[in-house]
């Protein structure tokens, strides 16, 4: 068996005992997914009422601004899981198992991915519900989806590495927590235009901006903002060089963090 072949065995095998996992102790899962809902009905209701958008509807704006700060709650469930399992020895377990070192943190992550892809139906759905549509071509959506598939995984990685350098569970509750105001500091809930210009610097630099806009655009809900930073200003290559950043540096970050611990 091939190197390859041998890693995506074990990544598998990691994967089957996560959506046991989920299966078993659906109630993280179903939190997570149903958080960004309460945000679209709040949101939608109390700032749509309320936030004046010349020429666009408020809640076509909001839609994809949740759909990406679903997907960047990467990082807080792939810290919570891995911190969880470093904790209580679940990962001492599989480093005494012949298994591959990067199929272990790459099973986490594909099975985080795969009930993102199932839990985003939900929160589509309401927004659907709410008078949200996709106004471009069909290839441009499945273009944004992917998008927001690719941007979870980039940011679970991200959770992995952080979660295996924490102290404890606590201490991984308390962080992931706090990546709570990560789509604040974005253009996910708000235009940027009107901020302050050190903090529109820093919302449109955020790479939840990028991915927001993108999504925007592929779902043709709101056009580019002009005058705005360069990730902003080119979102899909913006998006694609964040997500490719955050996987190059993380993944590898993760596995040699999850080989090393423990020695």
């Amino acid at each position: 068996m091939s190197t390859l072949s041998h890693v995506t065995y074990d990544a598998s095998a990691v994967l089957g005992r996560h959506l046991q996992r989920i299966r078993h102790a659906p109630a993280i899962a179903v939190m997570t997914q149903t958080m960004p809902i309460v945000f679209l009905l709040f949101f939608g209701y109390v700032f749509g009422s309320a936030l004046a958008m010349p020429g666009a509807d408020y809640r076509a704006f909001l839609v994809p601004g949740l759909l990406v700060a679903t997907a960047a709650n990467g990082i807080m469930t792939g810290m919570f899981t891995a911190a969880q399992d470093s904790h209580r020895g679940v990962m001492d377990r599989f480093r005494t198992l012949p298994m591959s070192r990067s199929a272990v943190p790459l099973g986490q992550a594909a099975a985080d991915l795969l009930t993102t892809a199932v839990g985003l139906v939900p929160l589509l759905l309401v927004g659907l519900a709410m008078g949200w549509r996709i106004e471009g071509s069909a290839l441009q959506a499945v273009g944004a989806f992917g998008l927001l598939l690719l941007f979870r995984f980039a940011t679970t990685w991200i959770g992995i590495l952080l979660g295996l350098a924490s102290r404890s569970e606590e201490a991984a509750g308390q962080l992931g927590g706090a990546t709570f105001m990560l789509p604040l500091l974005s253009n996910a809930y708000i235009p940027t235009g009107n901020l302050p210009g050190w903090l529109r610097t820093v919302a449109e630099w955020n790479p939840i901006s990028a991915v927001t806009t993108a999504a925007r655009d592929l779902f043709g809900n709101a056009p580019v903002p002009e005058g705005a930073a360069w990730p902003v200003a080119h979102p899909v290559a913006g998006s694609l060089l964040w997500c490719a950043l955050l996987i190059a540096v993380f993944l590898p970050l993760a596995v040699r963090r999850y080989a090393n611990t423990g020695r």
